[in-house]
């Protein structure tokens, strides 16, 4: 059985959950998120719990089982609460500014590099610090893996984009003649 698979999605007030045959829909107070549905699983509602099983235990089917689960925790707590990712840019003469749907970077390049957030991200800029947030938790995931690819951090000084939570390894610069 699996680990994940087996524990039900616990559904706090305020969250509606319909469940279709090819798509599960989930609506909270920060919007809605629909979850399709794997194949072998089937999905209950009961007593505010939804619990996932499976029809047979074939590997696959016990993949999709603990897919399904997390699918559906993750659109439950984005409803509710949402997701966000912090992203930091370290380098001299690097800048940002906007907010809102749009930010501008100088990331050193011989031009200024916009980035336009898709619908349901909101991108909110404070001194050197991004911040990625919606309710889909791949999106948020997704959009802030794209803006740091647009300047990678380096080894060497560690100028680029990267995560708050992320460590950098360093490398030593050159040896010099001995």
């Amino acid at each position: 059985m699996s680990r994940i698979g087996k524990q039900p999605v616990v559904v706090p007030a305020g969250v509606t959950i319909t469940v279709g045959d090819s798509e599960i829909t989930v609506a909270g107070p920060k919007g809605s998120l629909s979850v399709p549905v794997q194949p072998n699983t089937s999905t209950v509602l009961e007593d505010g719990k939804l619990v996932v099983t499976r029809v047979d235990d074939e590997p696959k089917s016990r993949a999709w089982h603990g897919l399904q689960r997390a699918l559906l925790n993750n659109a439950v707590e984005g409803v509710t609460k949402g997701f966000e990712k912090k992203l930091e840019i370290n380098g001299v003469g690097f800048r940002l500014s906007g907010g809102g749907k749009q930010i501008e970077m100088a990331l050193g390049f011989s031009h200024p590099v916009k980035y336009t957030a898709p619908d349901g991200i909101d991108l909110k800029v404070d001194k050197m610090t991004i911040t990625v947030s919606g309710i889909d938790k791949q999106q948020v995931g997704q959009v802030a893996a794209e803006i740091r690819s647009l300047k990678k951090p380096e080894p060497y000084k560690g100028k680029g984009i990267k995560y708050v939570d992320e460590q950098i390894v360093r490398k030593a610069g050159k040896a010099g003649k001995k």
